[in-house]
């Protein structure tokens, strides 16, 4: 990953595309420490970001934008890499939404789709920062560029986008139900292991499951997989 230091680089630079120069004069101005990178390769989705930077997709804050159908206005959402936008929710917060188009997109924020950055927007958008990105500590945003990002934390989102709010605007993810119980009606207990050839539970946990609350079974959940690996790879 080709880099610019690690601080505002200087104004105007020949060597960076004209979005990055704006989005590091944004950034320098306010006094933001780390300045854009540049990545070897194209990063126009939040999972090539993250496999070129070596970080978890929930760390990439991907600028997805709307248009306000009252007013023409850009809405922008920035919102977690692992996380689709609600746009029932983010209508109830800003007033009916349409999606954007490229050519909406460009005019508004003078980015193209795939390098949109949260910051240095041609026109000021109406912005809200999903609550997920506070999952971590560090996230990376585009930088007006495929090939650019910049880091921040969460916090300095808000400051970045002058105090935008924060809200749940994305869709719930539910993990999947569990059936009562694993077991698969064998209920014979193997030698070697002492785990059940059909479940892969020991004795004791079988004789408990039906007394253990949720949280107390999710421990044996975690490790049926690699108990059941284990028992049919020998």
């Amino acid at each position: 990953m080709a880099s610019l230091p690690d601080s505002p680089g200087s104004p105007g630079s020949p060597d960076l595309p004209e979005g990055v120069r704006r989005v590091s004069d944004v950034l320098r101005a306010q006094g933001h420490p780390h300045a854009p990178r540049l990545l070897d390769v194209p990063a126009r989705t939040a999972q090539e970001a993250a496999d070129a930077l070596g970080v978890q997709l929930g760390q990439i804050a991907k600028s997805v934008i709307f248009r306000r159908r009252a007013d023409e206005v850009a809405v922008l959402v920035v919102t977690s890499g692992d996380r689709r936008v609600d746009e029932r929710r983010v209508a109830a917060q800003v007033g009916p939404i349409g999606r954007a188009d490229a050519e909406f997109v460009k005019s508004r924020t003078g980015f193209s789709i795939g390098g949109v950055s949260p910051v240095a927007h041609r026109t000021a958008p109406v912005v809200l920062i999903d609550r997920a990105l506070f999952r971590f500590e560090w996230i990376w945003a585009a930088a007006g560029h495929p090939n650019a990002v910049f880091r921040l934390a969460p916090a300095e989102l808000v400051t970045l986008t002058g105090g935008a709010p924060v809200a749940d605007v994305v869709q719930v993810v539910e993990a999947p139900p569990r059936p009562a119980s694993p077991c698969v009606n064998v209920c014979r207990m193997d030698a070697r292991t002492g785990w059940c050839e059909g479940c892969w539970r020991t004795i004791d946990e079988i004789a408990a499951w039906s007394r253990l609350s949720p949280a107390e079974r999710e421990p044996v959940w975690v490790q049926l997989a690699s108990r059941r690996l284990a028992a049919t790879s020998v």
